[in-house]
């Protein structure tokens, strides 16, 4: 097992578990290797200090399954955040990033949003200081129209 930095388009820096390099490269070329931040797939090695140990009494194969216990938690608590964005937000679809603009600028009632932005629109809030937040497998099927 390897542990990577990595970091995403968006600058976001991370960890992530993997069988040997080999395995990292795959899983970037098919794109399912995502920032747990923002949801990101362009992702590269992000410069780090080696680590070197004593040895291991760890077993890789223990190691595997103790990476897949941790991303399988990560994937569960997205899952609750999305849950719970979608429990407690307006759905305003497409028009997220001008929505965000409006309520920043006081002119629309200040309150939870979610919906869809483009990564150009998402540059846009980023340049005018808007702060959002991008939230992982958001399905059209249990979005809740109000």
């Amino acid at each position: 097992m390897i542990l990577y930095r990595l970091k995403c388009s968006f600058e976001h820096e991370f960890e992530a578990w993997f069988r040997n390099g080999a395995s990292y490269e795959k899983q970037r070329k098919r794109g399912d290797v995502d920032c747990p931040i923002c949801g990101d797939t362009h992702v590269a090695k992000a410069p780090m200090a080696p680590s070197i140990g004593k040895g291991s009494s760890i077993s890789e194969e223990s190691a595997e399954k103790r990476a897949r216990e941790v991303a399988e938690q990560i994937l569960q608590t997205a899952h609750k955040i999305r849950e719970t964005v979608e429990e407690n937000c307006e759905y305003v679809g497409d028009e997220f990033a001008d929505e965000a603009k409006r309520i920043h600028n006081g002119d629309a009632d200040e309150r939870g949003i979610y919906g869809e932005a483009t990564d150009d629109q998402a540059a846009d809030l980023d340049e005018e200081g808007i702060e959002y937040h991008r939230i992982l497998g958001t399905s059209r099927r249990s979005r809740r129209n109000n």
